[in-house]
């Protein structure tokens, strides 16, 4: 039975003179086409030593030479000169001169046989993973083969990103957006340890993330060969979950078990590919999923808790309930309850948004990125119940309060201080049950009125630093102001560290928007990439916003080019002062001298245009509101460069 053949055509006539050699592709075969002596040449483009590329090398003296390590070779036949052993020989292939051009003969490539990385890739879509953000090299290509193949059948979207940092970034604002997992996809070496810095955002945060790491051979492992790193070691602090992939190891049940750690313990899973491993058969292995494998989480308080928190709400007169970054899906019950008890509703930085501001029980955000509204209230109250909030010092929740915790991690519940009565359980179930047990049975002072007044009181204040001008910039409130009027309502808002966060938490009133930070680690840079994560998240239904200084959006400036290429709707507005603002004001505080916190920064809105984005740069108050609606309504990434006052926060 004759082998089946088929015809590449892989070059036009002219394109390859005499006398040299070229990289062709047919198919998927890589081959070394030569010309030599009038003839054309096909061979195997891999060197049989050291898998050096041939089509790189040069013809000298009638002899092709590997650009790797000189070996030589004949350019037509294949054959090492003298007599050397056969077995060095290049593999050849016809080749054929056509009027149209140069083509070369193969075998029929045999269909795709199944890998440990297919059953893995299988696995993580079936679970429900369904985008990827990393970087294709070396040490994960055939893992990466393999999530191409998942792609290609719409299971997945892989976002090749300019930074390995970004890809963790935005997969841990994806998963704050919607509670699930995204993955990140690495090389071996410098690509994964690249992601630690997100993945430690992500892990602080409570956010569910895969990392999939590549890894040098198992053979060379412990051995010094380039881009090794101890993946195990350098992963352990921040993966709640790592392990290797195995020639042995059951592939599904790995896969199964990173991502049912990071959604239960809503944490960072690892698995590390060893390049070898990644492309071997697994024909008849299946994939699995999370049928069976997962239990509803909603569990109940305990009795005995449940009861005291009760009771200390019935007594009440001017309950307060704050609310965290662990209520985020919980909010329409938690408002219900905050009406029965006309309780007014603070929220911490990372919560900021979950209720708006124009809720008559919405008192905005507490502590120092806060208002005097939401710390107005806290004073006042006779009890506070938190519902899941971390207790930072940023946020300053008062512990000479009573106070009652919820939270769905018992190691949270009075982590930094003793609470009045801690309550462990789904804060979904807490709520549902207090709202049963209290309803008609509080006797509690209506506050609505009060919250309207304050609230006059601040935005007067908001409106008079408005006309704040000392000649150096746009004021911050003139700012958020403006992204207060114009900010869609359904908006999802990325935001970074350092003064403008400050002056967003400050400034900004939410209405219906999702906020995105890095809260626990307060990582530079954040913004950008988590708005790729949330666009990937939601893009197709709502805006995506990020904001940053200069200092943060330096950090991954290049990402912009990723959001041009996967023509991601995304607006960033960035508050240009040319300096680290927020570092040089604790030098000032700390009573040092203002030392390197200045910055050099290009027109990052000509930056945003050569990149094939849109860019307006604003200099004037009286400019803002036509540069955001015009960067809103841009179809595509927008950004609006605003040269700010560094004072003026």
């Amino acid at each position: 039975m004759s082998l089946k053949t088929e015809w590449f055509r892989v070059l036009d006539l002219d394109e390859l003179p005499e006398g040299r050699v070229k990289t062709v592709v047919a198919g998927h075969k890589s081959l070394a086409l030569t010309h030599y002596n009038g003839q054309y040449g096909a061979l195997d483009n891999r060197c049989p030593h050291q898998g050096g590329p041939l089509g790189e090398g040069s013809i000298e003296n009638g002899m092709l030479r590997c650009p790797w390590h000189g070996w030589d070779y004949c350019p037509l036949t294949g054959k090492p000169p003298g007599d050397l052993e056969v077995e060095d020989a290049l593999e050849t292939f016809p080749v054929e001169t056509r009027e149209d051009g140069i083509y070369v003969e193969l075998a029929v490539e045999k269909p795709h046989t199944r890998t440990i990385s297919d059953v893995m890739a299988e696995t993580m879509t079936n679970w429900g993973v369904r985008h990827v953000f990393g970087m294709v090299g070396h040490s994960n290509l055939g893992l990466a083969d393999a999530l191409r193949r998942q792609e290609e059948q719409g299971k997945l979207t892989f976002f090749g990103i300019r930074h390995e940092g970004a890809a963790a970034f935005a997969a841990s604002a994806y998963a704050k957006l919607t509670g699930k997992p995204a993955a990140c996809l690495t090389i071996a070496g410098p690509g994964a340890t690249n992601l630690l810095t997100g993945l430690w955002d992500a892990k602080v945060d409570r956010a569910p993330i895969l990392a999939l790491t590549g890894q040098v051979n198992s053979q060379v492992l412990g051995t010094g060969n380039f881009q090794e790193c101890d993946l195990s070691a350098a992963f352990s602090g921040v993966a709640a979950w790592s392990q290797t992939v195995l020639s042995h190891s059951k592939h599904a049940e790995l896969m199964s078990l990173a991502i049912k750690h990071a959604l239960l313990q809503r944490d960072v899973s690892h698995l590390i590919f060893p390049d070898e491993i990644q492309v071997q058969p697994a024909v008849d292995i299946p994939a699995a999923d999370s049928t069976g494998r997962m239990t509803p989480l909603q569990i109940a308080p305990p009795p005995e808790s449940l009861q005291q928190a009760i009771a200390l709400l019935q007594k009440s007169r001017r309950p307060v309930i704050i609310v965290g970054h662990g209520s985020r899906f919980n909010m329409p019950a938690i408002v219900e309850l905050a009406e029965l008890l006309g309780a007014p509703v603070l929220t911490t930085f990372k919560g900021k948004g979950l209720i708006g501001d124009r809720h008559p029980l919405g008192c905005g955000v507490l502590g120092r990125s806060g208002t005097p509204i939401a710390s107005w209230f806290m004073n006042e109250a006779d009890v506070l119940l938190v519902l899941g909030a971390s207790f930072s010092n940023h946020t300053g929740i008062y512990p000479g309060k009573p106070i009652i915790q919820v939270d769905f991690d018992p190691l949270a519940l009075g982590k930094f201080h003793p609470v009045a009565v801690p309550v462990w359980g789904e804060i979904s179930i807490v709520v549902e049950q207090l709202q049963t047990a209290l309803n008609g049975k509080v006797n509690t002072e209506d506050r609505r009125s009060q919250i309207a007044e304050r609230w006059g009181i601040w935005r007067a204040e908001k409106q008079r630093r408005e006309e704040d001008d000392l000649g150096q910039g746009l004021n911050s409130a003139s700012i958020f102001a403006a992204m207060t009027r114009h900010v869609p309502a359904n908006a999802v808002i990325a935001v970074d560290v350092g003064n403008n966060t400050y002056s967003f938490g400050r400034y900004f009133e939410c209405e219906a928007q999702s906020i995105l930070m890095s809260g626990y680690l307060g990582s530079i840079g954040f913004a950008f990439p988590a708005a790729m994560g949330a666009w990937a998240a939601a893009g197709q239904e709502r805006a995506i916003v990020s904001v940053s200084g200069d200092g943060g959006f330096g950090q991954y400036l290049a990402e912009f080019n990723t959001a041009v290429k996967y023509e991601m709707n995304i607006t960033h507005f960035l508050l240009n002062n040319s300096q680290l603002g927020k570092i040089s004001k604790e030098q000032r505080a700390g009573e040092w001298d203002v030392w390197q916190t200045s910055l050099h920064n290009p027109d990052f809105s000509k930056y945003a245009e050569i990149c094939g984005g849109l860019g307006i740069r604003v200099t004037r108050k009286e400019e803002l509101d036509e540069a955001m609606q015009q960067a809103l309504a841009h179809q595509g990434p927008a950004l609006v460069e605003m040269i700010t006052d560094a004072e003026l926060i």
